[in-house]
């Protein structure tokens, strides 16, 4: 069994700038790159809580940005309360409460977003943590600086309909490469920190993203949450341990998937005393490359012409092999895409006869709650 387990969350990084980089790839020994796993939310409180619960937000309660304190903690058991059960010494270290439940955790911290410097902080803490206790670990550092920035420069300074910025995508992408490269400097010292205390050794570490951010690519979306578009909902995660060996997994998984995993990994019993996860366990394709192709169910709160978003989700969609159906539900329109033929989803195929329009509208039905 392994002894710890580390979460970083690398909140807005995008999956194209991931896939390039050497450092999220290559860093540990032991590092499965999954170069496409899907989000269920586009935005920050309901994607880390469908991760550290393996279910949608439809099913437990987390389904908004409102809806944090909703989260059903008494059918829905998350990674913490599988750990703390299992007597690992549980610590957080976010930017706001919003963000992740506090049941479970023995120690919760939160900083200040503007003031923070999160390589120092972060390293010190996984000293900290790797001394004080003998017993195992379990460890959520959420790195807020790209979305930080976004905040001030971005969503604070524009609308979702303003064309200075839709209009000025050099400058939306110089900006964004110098952030990403800032969160690839925070997670070198990391895993420089974790190489040093001899932590690859003898923990699983998932690095993820909860969702990417716009450059400009769709009118109407400024930065996150409105649309259900690849740029934001396709993300990545690298699961690392030294007994896997290193690949990238290109096969579409979910972030739903990975507490399954994890639970797996360390031969932790699913607690039938809640509710199943929406997720299933990587092993079998970490280890045997082969698995069932995997439908993720997506959903988001598009505000339109408002300032705030909905308090439920109008925008729902299901991808699959491939293929994305979208379906806004505030105008009772659809989309399809052929993602391999169209990456950037200029291409609406809807009602054009195709039968994987069916298939997918019948896979979003059954999410449907």
């Amino acid at each position: 069994m392994e002894k710890n387990v580390i979460l970083i969350c690398l909140d807005g990084a995008r999956s194209d700038f991931a896939e390039k980089s050497e450092i999220l790839r290559e860093s540990l020994s032991g590092t499965i790159f999954f170069s496409k796993s899907i989000i269920y939310a586009p935005y920050t409180n309901s994607s880390v809580c469908s991760v550290i619960s393996g279910s949608y937000g439809n099913r437990n309660g987390c389904n908004s940005y409102w809806n944090s304190a909703k989260f059903d903690h008494e059918n829905f058991k998350t990674l913490m309360m599988y750990l703390k059960d299992e007597n690992f010494k549980t610590v957080a270290d976010i930017h706001n409460d919003w963000v992740l439940p506090q049941i479970g955790f023995d120690d919760y911290r939160i900083y200040d977003e503007n003031t923070v410097d999160l390589p120092t902080r972060h390293t010190k803490l996984i000293e900290e943590i790797n001394n004080k206790n003998q017993q195992k670990f379990f460890l959520y550092l959420h790195y807020e600086s790209i979305h930080t920035t976004i905040r001030k420069e971005v969503l604070e300074k524009y609308d979702n309909f303003n064309e200075e910025y839709f209009n000025n995508k050099k400058k939306n992408f110089e900006r964004y490469d110098m952030l990403f490269k800032n969160a690839e400097e925070y997670l070198k010292k990391i895993f420089e920190k974790i190489t040093e205390l001899e932590l690859d050794k003898n923990s699983i570490i998932m690095i993820y993203s909860d969702h990417g951010i716009s450059l400009g690519e769709k009118f109407g979306e400024r930065a996150y949450g409105a649309f259900c578009y690849d740029y934001t909902i396709k993300s990545f995660v690298s699961l690392i341990s030294n007994e896997f060996s290193s690949k990238e997994i290109q096969q579409q998984v979910r972030h739903v998937d990975f507490v399954p995993t994890i639970l797996e990994k360390l031969q932790i019993p699913i607690d039938k005393n809640f509710k199943n996860f929406d997720g299933i366990s990587l092993i079998p394709l970490i280890e045997q490359n082969k698995m069932d192709d995997l439908p993720a169910y997506v959903e988001t709160g598009n505000p339109l012409k408002d300032s705030k978003p909905p308090k439920d989700p109008n925008t729902k969609a299901i991808r699959y092999k491939e293929w994305k159906l979208i379906y806004n539900e505030y105008d009772n329109s659809k989309e399809l895409y052929d993602l391999e033929k169209d990456p950037h989803e200029e291409n609406n195929l809807i009602d054009t006869g195709l039968e994987m329009e069916k298939i997918l509208w019948k896979e979003l039905l059954n999410h449907q709650i």
